[in-house]
């Protein structure tokens, strides 16, 4: 039993190593949004960027953090910030749970899986690979200043939102 324990937490170890670390330079992509059109992360330079890798598009789980963030959009705009979702769906499958669900903020389409592997968040779920539920908080000069693992959907936005005010505080002080 000690031996399955330390293989698994080897794992764990070894997954969260690819993860990029806070304090670092965050990985710059392109990928198209539920409209079709490409998105880079240094087209956000000089804003926050809620970065969140999310498993499926209308899945229960998928769907409660989308639902959240689309309800704190305006808390994130008055602090000048965007969300980014990305997930390994198309863009079609975007556009269609975008317009099913009234999701305002950009999805984007990582259907070769390479953003989310750049991102230590592409996870095997049986013989599928999808995204893990990992969400990282970019600062206005594309650093990662907090990474969060395997989130709860339900408080994530809230907790983000803490996390955001907070880092913005203390840069004011």
């Amino acid at each position: 039993m000690r031996t399955l324990t330390l293989l698994l937490a080897s794992a764990l170890i070894a997954a969260a190593a690819d993860v990029p670390a806070e304090g670092t330079k965050a990985p710059d992509f392109t990928l198209k949004s539920q409209e079709g059109t490409p998105v880079s992360l240094h087209d956000y330079q000089g804003k926050w960027v809620v970065l969140y890798f999310y498993p499926k598009d209308q899945t229960p789980g998928c769907t409660i953090e989308a639902h959240n963030f689309q309800r704190d959009l305006p808390k994130y705009d008055a602090k000048n910030a965007v969300i980014l979702g990305v997930s390994v769906d198309t863009v079609e499958s975007h556009q269609q749970w975008c317009a099913k669900d009234s999701l305002t903020f950009k999805l984007l389409a990582d259907d070769h899986k390479e953003v989310v592997a750049k991102y230590g968040s592409l996870h095997d779920y049986g013989k599928m690979q999808l995204a893990n539920r990992n969400t990282f908080l970019i600062d206005p000069h594309g650093v990662i200043r907090k990474v969060y693992v395997n989130v709860n959907p339900q408080p994530h936005s809230t907790q983000v939102l803490a996390a955001l005010a907070e880092m913005q505080k203390g840069a004011s002080e």
